[in-house]
């Protein structure tokens, strides 16, 4: 039997394979038929032909150099048969390994669903049954529901946080500390120090907390306080990354293996958009610090109090168990007034619309339904779905003069978004002199784009036009392609329901905007 390797300080690094909350429950999906059966690598096989019809995961070095199959990965319309998804796993072997796994598609699988592992949502073993939690069926339920739940995703990940540990049985680090509350005791002392300025952690110090070695924060705001005695904010990464090497008790020799661009930018990266998937840290000062999202103070709070502490376990097991467990209390936290929500949202959305030109917002816009990466430092760490409905609209904004833009994304204190719409309302709501538009968006470019959103938008549209019997009410869905289905569905709900559904590739909604003077000049495109 190989020798199990022994723990070791090292950075803390989220999976990046996994950005999107709703990718981790699609993935999550497309395991659940087999929920309860032993993993085997015949199991493996199964929801790897399940991921690969899906598209949620394709070879670069064998799906993409046949022609035919990068057609059919990238057509609305075309489907895998099982003989060609068969061909594609045949001929893609995966060179990789992991612990407890065998080379090849059985370590793909563990990359696939290791983080879900650690956030308590799937439990797995080779020839051991498998076991999705009250917390991951949650999240496939939440994905399930007619219009995706956000609100429930959101407090999923937020239930996960607040209990995830850095040195927990699924990982080898020596490190022992849990990040959000950590972080989150971090930003109370540094708001109760006068001399702080209430601003919050600033971006370069959460590379301490990725390399800190223990839960005590106390020394960890002193180290900081000592850092901007000396140095301010005005320091190069290199003086962080040498910190953080000694916090590791790493030498010269171990610079190759932990990069200065690792700890200081692509960790820290993934570190905001995790802590910010739990909805209570804010963004501030463009991106430059993290602070307490003061609309969820009594989340936070709740947190403090009963999670500053934590138990630790020897067991995957017993680690699972206390993570896939729901605390009720964060799931029925008293909600926001609305109003605060929507003056903070107006009042980034205008900003953004003056500060930015049109062409930025194309260009971004673009990014999102592209495959490019945003060098913008607020717009990197917003997941694309919440980007789309954000940006855009900032561009219904920057076009239409008399439009009244009424976004319905999540937003942080800042106006910042941390989710898009929840489910039962339009993303944009907009209001003209005569008319009423909304607008929806999506990122979904297959079948599902159809059944997924098409009768939630005719829903959506019946019901404005119930509550503006005086205002023209008509929809606009975005996309970045449009299926056959989703226009033969408008088409549909125009005979039997007598509403307007407007279906616009990206492209097609930017050249609208540019030459119509309102909104509903697109409806004579």
């Amino acid at each position: 039997m190989a020798k199990e390797r022994q723990k070791e300080y090292k950075p803390l690094s989220f999976s990046t394979t996994m950005r999107n909350p709703a990718r981790i429950a699609e993935f999550l999906k497309c395991i659940l038929p087999f929920e309860g059966q032993i993993l085997t690598s015949t199991v493996i096989h199964e929801v790897a032909a399940n991921l690969i019809t899906a598209k949620l995961y394709y070879t670069e070095k064998y799906e993409m150099k046949v022609p035919e199959y990068k057609k059919i990965y990238k057509s609305d319309e075309l489907t895998f048969t099982r003989e060609q998804v068969e061909d594609i796993i045949t001929n893609s072997p995966q060179d990789h390994k992991e612990a407890g796994f065998e080379k090849g598609w059985d370590s793909r699988f563990d990359t696939w669903y290791k983080l879900s592992m650690e956030f308590g949502f799937i439990s797995y073993e080779m020839n051991n049954p498998i076991i999705i939690s009250t917390t991951g069926h949650m999240l496939v339920d939440a994905l399930n529901e007619s219009h995706i739940n956000n609100d429930k995703i959101q407090k999923v990940f937020l239930n996960a946080l607040m209990k995830y540990q850095t040195s927990n049985p699924f990982r080898k680090n020596a490190n022992e500390n849990v990040p959000l509350p950590l972080l989150l005791r971090v930003i109370k002392l540094l708001k109760d120090d006068p001399k702080e300025n209430d601003a919050g952690v600033f971006r370069s110090e959460l590379s301490l907390i990725i390399c800190w070695a223990n839960n005590d924060a106390e020394a960890l705001y002193q180290k900081i306080k000592n850092i901007r005695r000396q140095f301010g904010f005005t320091y190069g990464d290199e003086v962080i990354y040498d910190i953080c090497l000694d916090l590791l008790g790493a030498g010269e020799d171990k610079k190759k293996r932990f990069k200065i661009d690792q700890i200081t930018g692509e960790a820290v990266d993934e570190f905001i958009r995790k802590m910010r998937i739990t909805g209570i840290v804010s963004l501030r000062g463009n991106g430059r610090f993290l602070d307490f999202n003061s609309f969820e103070i009594d989340k936070i709070n709740y947190i403090l109090q009963h999670y500053s502490d934590y138990p630790c376990f020897t067991t995957k097991q017993e680690y699972f168990e206390y993570m896939g467990a729901v605390d009720s209390n964060i799931l029925t936290t008293q909600e926001v007034p609305e109003a605060n929500i929507n003056d903070a949202r107006t009042k980034t959305l205008n900003d953004w619309a003056t500060q930015n030109s049109k062409e930025d917002i194309i260009k971004e816009l673009q990014i999102v339904c592209g495959k490019g990466e945003s060098k913008n430092p607020i717009l990197r760490l917003i997941d694309k779905p919440t980007r789309f409905e954000f940006l855009t609209s900032i561009a219904l904004k920057q076009h239409f003069e008399s439009l009244e833009v009424c976004p319905n994304y999540h937003v942080d204190d800042e106006g910042l978004p941390t989710f898009t719409a929840s489910g039962g309302l339009a993303d944009i709501e907009c209001f003209d002199t005569d008319n009423n538009p909304l607008v929806e968006v999506t990122l979904m470019t297959t079948r599902t784009q159809a059944t997924n959103e098409m009768p939630a938008i005719t829903r959506h549209l019946q019901e404005a036009i119930e509550k503006y019997p005086n205002k023209f009410v008509f929809s606009l869905l975005v996309a970045p392609s449009i299926h056959s289905d989703t226009k033969y569905m408008a088409e549909f709900s125009k005979f039997r329901y007598n509403v307007d559904i407007l279906t616009y590739t990206l492209e097609e909604f930017i050249k609208n905007i540019a030459i119509n003077k309102q909104l509903i000049g697109c409806l004579n495109q």
